[in-house]
């Protein structure tokens, strides 16, 4: 039986409200992360930033998880980043998927890290640490993203230099593809550091704020609600502590039906 059949047969036996989608590559960065791409449901619309459900049967049961969509909103394919959890109901499963799997996905993408919810202004810095750059990975391959900010900075701070590698990789796909490089030109800085191994920029990017130094690295002025705004994505500690930096330099929260100054995804945050 070929794979697009028995694809289909499973399709029909998912519960209303579920697509089953087929596995087209799969990426390992290190013992801790890896990325895939999976096909892209017929009529699936999402906002660059959202997230979806995503999920596997396990034991005869499905188990979901909220997961950042990383590719595009215009995107033929879906693409995910992922870390490995050891014990993870979820992640020790998904880290072993390959080429030709299932992958399950709750039809209803939602978030807060969208363009829709900030105000206009000049320029957008993204804060991410770990598998947080995943909703960044989306909005930096986002022509929206352009047309709406003068500068976009992404910030991604991980532990080690290879867990990095991810959102180098974003970056350079952005500089060579003919049409991305084209919307993006000058206007995205991507500005990287680790915490626990010898690099051109380490320390907390927290740190890195409240000290100046990022700013200082990047020829730019500090936090001002009149020109900036924030989104922010990582661990539960990481966003009260930007959350509380941003909220010091006088911005505000603000979510989908009151945009405002800058925005957080809490649903990752268990």
């Amino acid at each position: 039986m070929n794979m697009q059949a028995t694809t289909e047969e499973f399709a029909a036996t998912l519960p209303a409200g579920v697509y089953g989608e087929k596995v087209l590559s799969v990426q390992h960065y290190t013992d801790r992360l890896f990325r895939f791409t999976m096909t892209r449901p017929d009529g699936f619309r999402f906002r660059s930033g959202e997230f979806a459900m995503i999920g596997l049967m396990v034991d005869g049961k499905p188990i979901y998880r909220a997961y950042s969509i990383a590719s595009p909103s215009w995107a033929e394919e879906l693409e995910f980043f992922s870390i490995k959890v050891p014990g993870g109901p979820l992640t020790q499963h998904l880290q072993n998927i390959q080429e030709g799997d299932i992958v399950l996905m709750r039809k209803k993408p939602t978030g807060t890290l969208v363009l829709d919810a900030l105000t206009p202004a000049k320029r957008l810095y993204m804060f991410s640490t770990g598998t947080g750059i995943a909703p960044f990975a989306s909005l930096i391959r986002e022509p929206e993203t352009y047309e709406k900010f003068d500068e976009v900075i992404l910030t991604h701070t991980c532990r080690e230099v290879a867990e990095l590698q991810y959102g180098f990789d974003l970056v350079s796909e952005i500089r060579n593809d003919e049409l991305l490089s084209e919307i993006v030109g000058d206007k995205l800085t991507h500005y990287a550091t680790v915490t626990r191994e010898p690099f051109e920029r380490t320390g907390r990017i927290t740190d890195l704020i409240s000290s100046g130094k990022l700013f200082d690295d990047l020829g730019l002025p500090p936090l001002n609600p009149e020109t900036d705004r924030g989104m922010i994505c990582g661990s539960a500690a990481m966003l009260k502590d930007t959350k509380a930096l941003l909220e010091a330099a006088g911005m505000d929260e603000g979510a989908n039906n009151k945009p405002s100054e800058f925005v957080i995804e809490r649903a990752f945050v268990g």
